[in-house]
C-alpha cells in the first residue's frame, strides 16, 4: 500500500463510486437543460451565457466581488436596493477565483455554481442514501435536477452553493459529525439568509440527542425502570432509527457544533448593523429596501387572491394554490414517513421562509429549491418502479423541465 492509499482516500473513492450513477444522471439532466437554453436563446438572438452569468442577482454578486459592499441603487419610488442584502460567501469565492485564474468575476460565479451544483447533488444523494438507500438517493438527485426552475442550479446564483453546504451539513448531523455539521452550517449562514434553516436543524438534532442520551443512559437501574417499549416509545423524531448518530460523539463536540453553527449568519448580520450604524437588526431594514420581509404569508395570499379578479389570471391563481398545496402536502408526508428530525426542521424552515416572505412572488419556486427533503417521498415512490419505467418518467420530466427552463429564463426569469 502506498502512502496515498490512505483509509480516507479509499473511503472517499468508494463513496464517489456509490454516488456515481446519481452524479452522472444529474450532469446529463443539467446538460440537457443548458442545451435547450442555448438553442432557445440563439433563436431569440440572445446569449445563453449572459442569461446565466450577468443578469439579476448574478450582477449584484459580481459587483460585490469587484467593488465590495456599499453599492446601492435608489429607485424613483424611494426604495433603496443595497448590495448589503447579498451574503458574502459567493462573491468571496468569485474574488478568489478571479485572483488566481484568468477568469472574470462572472466566469468565476458560473464555475462556482457548476461545481457547487455537483456537490449539492452528491450531498442530496448522501442524505437520501443514508436514510432510504442507494436507489432512493439516485432518484432524489434526479428529481432535484428536473425541478421546473432547475436551470437556476447552473446560474451564477447562490442556490447551488447553499444547497451543497446545507445537504452536507445535514449528512454530517445524521452521521454524528457535529463539528463538521456546525462548520458547514456556518458557511451556509454566510451564503443566504435562509442559512437559519441549517442552524435550526443542527440545534434541533443536537438537543434531541441530548434528550435521547439522557433518557437512555447506560444504567442497569434506569433500563429496568424504563417501559417495556424502551426507545420505541419515544417520539418518532427522537427514536434511534430516525435520530442522528451519537456514536463516539462527546457532549463537548455536539456543544461545539451548536456553538459554531450560527456564527456565519450572526456575524454577517451584526457586521451590517455595525457598518450602517443601524444596530443589530439593520439587515431587516436593508431587506425592506428590496420590499422583502416576513409577514406570515399575508402578501402572498393577497397576491393569489387578486388573480381571481379576471378569468385568464384566475387559472394562474388556481395553479398557485395547487402548487402551495402540493408543497404543504409533501411536507406532511415527510412527517408521516418519519423523516429524521434535522431534515424535517430544515425543510420546514426553508418552506416557511419561502412561502411566508413578502418578497417578489415569482422568486418563490427558486427559494423553495434548497428544500430537497420535500422530494424524498417522491424519490421513494420513484425508486419502487422498474428501472425502465423510472428512466422513462425522469426522461420525460427532464425534457419538459429543459424546455420550460429555456422559456422561463428567456422570458421573465428569476428576479
Amino acid at each position: 500500500m502506498t502512502d496515498l492509499e490512505t483509509p480516507v482516500a479509499r473511503s472517499g473513492a468508494a463513496a464517489l463510486r456509490r454516488a456515481a450513477p446519481a452524479l452522472l444522471g444529474y450532469a446529463a439532466v443539467r446538460a440537457l437543460g443548458l442545451l435547450a437554453l442555448a438553442v432557445w436563446s440563439a433563436a431569440r438572438d440572445k446569449s445563453a451565457y449572459t442569461l446565466l452569468t450577468a443578469r439579476w442577482d448574478a450582477l449584484w454578486y459580481t459587483r460585490v466581488a469587484e467593488l465590495g459592499y456599499g453599492y446601492e441603487v435608489r429607485l424613483p419610488n424611494g426604495d433603496v436596493h443595497s448590495n448589503l442584502a447579498f451574503f458574502p460567501l459567493l462573491p468571496w469565492l468569485e474574488r478568489l477565483l478571479h485572483a488566481v485564474t484568468p477568469m472574470s468575476y462572472a466566469d468565476a460565479g458560473f464555475a462556482v455554481s457548476l461545481t457547487a451544483s455537483l456537490a449539492a447533488a452528491w450531498g442530496i444523494f448522501a442524505v437520501a442514501d443514508h436514510v432510504y438507500g442507494r436507489r432512493a438517493g439516485v432518484c432524489a438527485v434526479l428529481l432535484w435536477a428536473v425541478l421546473p426552475v432547475g436551470i437556476v442550479q447552473s446560474m451564477a446564483y447562490s442556490e447551488s452553493l447553499f444547497t451543497a453546504l446545507a445537504a452536507w451539513s445535514l449528512y454530517a448531523v445524521l452521521t454524528g459529525r457535529w463539528i463538521m455539521a456546525g462548520s458547514l452550517a456556518l458557511f451556509a449562514g454566510l451564503t443566504r439568509p435562509v442559512g437559519l434553516a441549517v442552524v435550526a436543524a443542527v440545534w434541533a438534532a443536537a438537543i434531541a440527542t441530548f434528550v435521547r442520551d439522557r433518557r437512555t443512559a447506560p444504567s442497569a437501574r434506569q433500563r429496568s425502570a424504563a417501559s417495556p417499549g424502551g426507545a420505541h416509545e419515544l417520539p418518532h423524531a427522537l427514536s434511534p432509527a430516525a435520530a442522528p448518530s451519537t456514536a463516539g460523539a462527546s457532549v463537548g463536540r455536539r456543544a461545539l457544533g451548536m456553538l459554531v453553527a450560527p456564527l456565519g449568519a450572526a456575524g454577517y448580520v451584526l457586521w451590517v448593523g455595525a457598518r450602517t450604524g443601524g444596530g443589530p437588526l439593520a439587515y431587516l431594514d436593508v431587506q425592506a429596501g428590496w420590499r422583502n420581509g416576513f409577514d406570515g404569508g399575508y402578501a402572498f395570499a393577497r397576491f393569489i387572491g387578486e388573480k381571481f379578479t379576471s378569468f385568464p389570471s384566475a387559472a394562474a391563481g388556481a395553479g398557485l394554490i395547487v402548487g402551495v398545496g402540493l408543497v404543504i402536502w409533501l411536507y406532511v408526508v415527510c412527517v408521516r414517513q418519519r423523516q429524521p428530525l434535522p431534515l424535517l426542521v430544515y425543510a420546514g424552515v426553508v418552506t416557511a421562509l419561502a412561502l411566508c416572505a413578502s418578497s417578489y412572488f415569482g422568486s418563490k419556486p427558486r427559494l423553495l429549491m434548497p428544500a430537497f427533503p420535500l422530494l424524498l417521498p417522491l424519490a421513494i415512490a420513484l425508486a419502487r418502479l422498474r428501472t425502465t419505467a423510472c428512466a422513462l418518467v425522469v426522461g420525460g420530466i427532464a425534457a419538459a423541465s429543459a424546455v420550460y427552463g429555456a422559456f422561463w429564463l428567456n422570458g421573465s426569469g428569476p428576479p
